[in-house]
Formats: structure tokens, sequence, C-alpha cells
């Protein structure tokens, strides 16, 4: 039994020593990526993108080259088919990826950071316009890159939906039921479980009432926590749905929840997912349970009164009280979001704004300098960006 028990031992040793030997080799790889491609790990399409750029512009009558990102090599691309064609230049940031850290910088040495910063200062410097999704954002980069933007050229495009809003249609039921959608991996929800502990513990008959159902990637954690707080009556949890599959749960919903990112999360303020105004183009009731991040500031814009202070308890329960008195009066349409305020993020006046950077015409909601406070999460990290820049 001896002789037989060795190989085994032997055979845990070596995958183990192996699977740390890829770790390594992964590791390695990604180190020299990091060294080696500048901006980003698209930058090879850098020199042929320029070219096939340029020659559009001698080819046809562009008036404006307009460079969208990540990755920001485009923003690269546009820079250099610029300076080449004499054809001005509009770059539009649809993420917060070059204010926030992630594991590709993370990797990065100190030299190639800083001039990739003096190269996004002389970016934004030669743009005619430059286009953010949200005035803190936009504070941010003025912060950030003091001195090479001008407020004149700065243009707010948040994320948005296609119109119409879908009408609110009654759905009958039992219970109220609330959906979640999408993964839940870097989302906090540990004060909502506990809101729901206290409504059930209290006021057992009108937790009853309510169902909240999570689909999406993540769940298991969330299926785990429910059943020990002893709440595997309140939420269900399934696997992820395709697009129709979600479409129709969003119809059969009362009510669809948001969450808001972990604050471990630098730059956690800044998020406001698609997935939000898919929720404003359905026309229901949103729960928000959200820090103080931009999630919350479009909720608000558009008179949302079910939105909580996710590290209040008391308010979050609240809110579901609110939902579950209107969902029993059969008045739940008035909780739905206001549909002339949701229009500022319709795809009509998103096109309408962003034509107006591409013609050099003044922004119609214009940038105030100071006017937004660089949210506390980002405020060391704008702080290093800004002694990077200096000679």
């Amino acid at each position: 039994m001896s002789s037989g028990a060795a190989p085994s031992s032997s055979g845990k040793v070596s995958n183990g020593a192996s699977s740390t030997l890829r770790a390594k080799l992964r590791e390695v790889i990604r180190l020299a990526e990091a060294w080696w491609y500048h901006p980003d790990m698209a930058s090879p399409w850098i020199k042929g993108a320029v070219h096939a750029v340029t020659e559009v512009c001698r080819r046809d009558r562009v008036s404006v080259i307009w460079a969208t990102a990540g990755p920001v090599s485009a923003l690269y691309v546009a820079r250099a088919a610029s300076q080449k064609s004499g054809i001005p230049y509009v770059l539009d940031f649809r993420d917060s990826w070059t204010i926030t850290h992630n594991d590709f910088e993370s990797r990065r040495p100190s030299w190639a950071i800083r001039r990739d910063r003096i190269r996004m200062y002389e970016l934004l410097r030669g743009a005619q316009a430059v286009i953010f999704r949200y005035h803190t954002e936009a504070e941010c980069f003025w912060q950030a890159y003091r001195g090479a933007l001008e407020a004149s050229k700065i243009y707010i495009i948040p994320n948005g939906y296609e119109s119409p809003i879908e009408e609110h249609v009654t759905v009958t039921g039992d219970t109220c039921n609330v959906l979640y959608t999408g993964t839940l991996d870097t989302y906090r929800y540990d004060s909502l479980l506990e809101a729901l502990v206290i409504l059930k513990t209290k006021e057992p008959s009108l937790a009853q009432q309510l169902r909240l159902l999570f689909v999406g990637e993540g769940m298991d954690s969330l299926a785990n926590e429910a059943d020990t707080r002893g709440l595997s009556s309140m939420i269900q949890t399934m696997g992820p749905k395709t697009h129709a599959e979600v479409a129709g749960m969003q119809r059969e919903a009362h009510a669809l929840l948001v969450l808001g990112r972990l604050p471990t999360i630098n730059g956690y303020e800044l998020f406001a997912g698609a997935k939000l105004f898919g929720y404003l183009k359905a026309g229901r009731p949103i729960v928000g349970i959200l820090p103080s991040d931009e999630t919350q500031n479009v909720l608000r814009r558009v008179g949302c009164m079910t939105v909580a202070d996710v590290d209040s308890v008391e308010d979050i329960t609240r809110v579901l009280r609110l939902l579950l008195d209107r969902w029993s009066d059969e008045t739940l349409s008035s909780l739905a979001p206001d549909r002339k305020a949701c229009a500022v993020y319709c795809a009509e006046r998103q096109t309408e704004t962003l034509a107006h950077a591409l013609e050099r015409l003044p922004a119609k909601e214009a940038f105030i300098p100071g006017a937004q406070t660089v949210p506390a999460t980002l405020r060391a990290r704008v702080e290093h960006i800004r002694r990077l820049l200096i000679p």
C-alpha cells in the first residue's frame, strides 16, 4: 500500500508545480505586454489605422475625425491622422479607464505611465472637442490634465436608450415582483439583505408580498446568504438568460432593481451602467440601492422616489414599504421615472449633442469647471496624474 500511495502523492506535487509554473509564465507574459504595448494592447493596429484613415480623408470630403474609446489607441490614431491630413479630430470618452486603475497599467513601468499621461495631455489639448459621459467625469479630466482642456470644447453625452419608452402596463399577481438582471460579483447588496431581514421580522405579512428575482452570473453567493439569513422565500436566483428572455421578464416585473458598485473599486462614483438606461426605457419603477454615484444622480434626475442610500438599512426599508404600498393600492405607475425627464438620455438628444461637437457649435449643456467635486476614491489618482505632468 505504501508503494501505491507514493505515485499519487508525487502526482499531486507535480500537478501543483506545473500549475505554479503556468501561473508564473502567464504573469511574465502579461508583464512583457505591459512593457511592450503602448498605450494599450491594441497598439499594433495604430500604424495601419492611421494610414487607412488618412487615405479616406484624402479621397473623401471629410470634415472631422471622430474617435471613440476605448481602446485608448483609437485616440492616437485620430491625432496622428489629423496631423497628416490637417483635418480636426474629436475625442469621445465612453469609459473612465484613463482615470480609474486597471491590471494592465499596474504592471507598467513608471516611465511608460508618465509618457502615456503626457500623450493624453497632448491628445486633449489638440482636439476640436472632447466628449465625456458626465460632468463629474469631465471635472476629473479637467483637474488631472490642467491646462489641456477648454471648457467651451467639452460636451456631455451620457449613456442612454433608443426611444420610445414602453407604456406602463399593470401586472397582476399575488406578490410584488422586483427583478435584477446582470452580474453581481462587484456589486453591493449586503444592506439590502439586512433590510429584508428587518422587514420579515417586524412586518412578516408585508414581507410575504415581496419577491426579488436575480438573473445573471455570480448568483451563488447571494443564494447562500439568502438561505443563511432565512430569506429564501423572498429571494430567487437564476443563471444567465437570453436578451429576449430578460426583456420578457422585465415586462412581467412590477419593478426593476439596480445596485451600486463595491466601495473598494476606485472610481465607483462614476458608474452608471448600460443596464440602467435599459431600465428607463422599460417604463417600470426602479428601486435603487445606491451609494452617491452617477446611477443615483440619473435616477434623481428622472424623478425616481424609490432610491435608497446603500449605507442606510432604514432608508432601504422605507423604499421597500413605499413600493409595496403603491403595489397594494394599484398605483405603481406613479413610481415610474418621469417620461419627459428621461428624454435627456434618449438617443435623439445624444445625437444632437454629438452633432454640435462635430460641427463646433456651442454645447447646449455647458460644462462649468469647479461646479463638480472629484470623487473621493479618485482624488489621489487625479493628483498623481497632475504631478506626473509637472516638468
